[in-house]
């Protein structure tokens, strides 16, 4: 299929040419078809399968084939939605690229910088603003942007966005948009999360899938190096230099860590550069193009911040740490291997980590290939993966062992019910025993039997442990507190006192 043959008008294919693409991506040939009908999507794709093209395209072409809404203010027709700086940057440079030969006018607003020139851009109205949520509150608080001519919502990359809790802002947002609209969802997976939160946005979409869940793209070679903890810099340092890696992207846990490990790399001469979310959007723009101009070497990044980073032709990613979620190794080695590229992922990963890789394994469904690194053996080797990838369920107890469990409650409880009855039952004896000495023998009788029958009856529900009874409710029984004594009896005490302290 050609780009020809999805309905796309003339300057906007003129502008794909430029860009020196002819087919479609599959993600791209499956969507844009129902974006240029107006459905609602639920598009899911692999990283780097060119899903940003896929709601790009079709929303130029929209536009630029309605009029536009009569009516001043700042309002926008089309709302891009993105977790990130970066990606939300990409996303804008996306339209750019594909709109230079329309007028369509376009802006992009994030945190991290000053607000008043975002402001400015919005006046007037625009016709596709690209946003991250915090800031777009911000501006609608401050009455610096609109919704009520609002043709078009996009939330790209959803599962990113519910991982990084935008959840509230976005419910927030979609209060504020006309009902009457259409909406497009683009993730990288549809988890329960995704589908529960698309039920109250979208109206009868087309579900969009052209890869499994959680899979990884083939064009990426995966590989794992066994490596102790302590020796990971110098290793990373050893691979970079002696296979005179020209533009690695290395992932970090921390962001601690990233910076730390970039200083690391400069002190052995590697040109580097960290990348994360307490760098001011400044210096992550600075770092960013510098990496992607080759003036920087190594780029190391935290997920957050990498979400986003999209480079054509890079080479290399390097998992420096192991992520604590599995769904973001795939996100990770998304970075490379983009639009048919090919590309190579390696992981450092220590004895400690085993547990993360097994749960990355399990996801991908296949076992990650050990790579030995010659002159370096760790001190503790990586064991090797089960091969067991199947999804794990929580084991439902066994129906055997259930019943007797339950039997073995209700046996304890009754026998605390009876336990009760027999105290009830010794303080009527006590009782009986205080009041007259004839009903002594025939109370201390009466409570030997008692305790006898309760005897027969809890060994009765012994022996059969699989009927069902109710435990007896004990009531509470004061006979054997001590009781208060009457009236006259307390005036014939208070006179015989009176008596022994008259003087005679």
């Amino acid at each position: 299929m050609k780009f020809t043959e999805l309905g796309l008008s003339d300057p906007i294919l003129d502008a794909i040419d430029l860009q020196g693409y002819d087919e479609p991506s599959p993600i791209q040939a499956k969507a844009i078809p129902h974006v240029i009908e107006g459905k609602d999507v639920m598009a899911a794709a692999q990283t780097g399968t060119g899903k940003t093209a896929g709601f790009t395209l079709p929303i130029l072409h929209r536009l630029s084939n309605t009029p536009k809404p009569s009516g001043k203010g700042n309002q926008a027709r089309a709302l891009v939605l993105t977790p990130t700086r970066e990606l939300a940057a990409q996303v804008a440079a996306s339209v750019e690229t594909y709109g230079q030969n329309l007028k369509i006018k376009s802006a992009v607003v994030f945190g991290g910088v000053k607000i008043n020139p975002q402001m400015q851009k919005l006046r007037g109205g625009i016709d596709v603003l690209i946003a991250t949520p915090g800031r777009l509150l911000d501006l609608h608080s401050q009455n610096a942007v609109q919704f009520d001519q609002l043709e078009v919502l996009v939330l790209d990359e959803a599962d990113r966005m519910l991982d990084m809790g935008f959840i509230h802002d976005i419910r927030r947002i979609i209060k504020l948009l006309p009902k009457k609209r259409q909406t497009l969802l683009f993730s990288a997976t549809f988890s329960n999360e995704i589908r529960e939160l698309a039920k109250s946005i979208v109206y009868k979409p087309v579900e969009v899938s052209v890869s499994p869940p959680n899979s990884t793209v083939d064009s990426v070679k995966q590989s794992l190096i066994a490596v102790e903890k302590s020796d990971k810099t110098r290793v990373l340092t050893r691979l970079i230099i002696e296979n005179d890696w020209f533009q690695v992207l290395v992932f970090s846990r921390t962001k601690h860590g990233a910076n730390r490990l970039a200083k690391q790399l400069i002190a052995k001469g590697v040109e580097a550069s960290a990348i994360h979310g307490n760098k001011s959007q400044g210096a992550r723009t600075k770092a960013l193009a510098e990496f992607k101009a080759g003036k920087v070497r190594v780029l190391v990044a935290t997920d957050i911040a990498a979400r986003g980073i999209d480079i054509d032709q890079l080479p290399f990613v390097v998992n420096f740490d192991l992520p604590q979620v599995a769904e973001d190794y795939v996100h990770r080695i998304g970075r490379t291997g983009r639009a048919g590229a090919s590309g190579e992922a390696i992981s450092l990963v220590g004895h400690d980590e085993f547990k993360l890789l097994t749960a990355i394994e399990r996801l991908i469904k296949k076992e990650v290939p050990r790579v030995h690194l010659e002159g370096y053996q760790p001190l503790n080797d990586l064991p090797l993966s089960k091969g067991d990838f199947r999804e794990t369920k929580p084991k439902k107890p066994h129906k055997k062992k259930q019943a007797s469990k339950q039997s073995g409650q209700i046996d304890r409880s009754n026998s605390r019910g009876q336990n009760s009855k027999n105290q009830n039952t010794k303080g009527q004896g006590s009782r009986n025993r205080n009041s007259s000495n004839q009903n002594k023998g025939d109370g201390s009788a009466k409570t030997k039997s008692q305790n006898e029958s309760v005897k027969d009856s809890s060994s009765e529900n012994r022996s059969r442990p699989n009927q069902k009874t109710k435990p007896s409710k004990s009531k509470k029984d004061y006979s054997s507190r001590p009781q208060r004594p009457g009236r006259n009896a307390r005036r014939v005490k208070q006179s015989e006192n009176r008596s022994k302290n008259t003087i005679g």
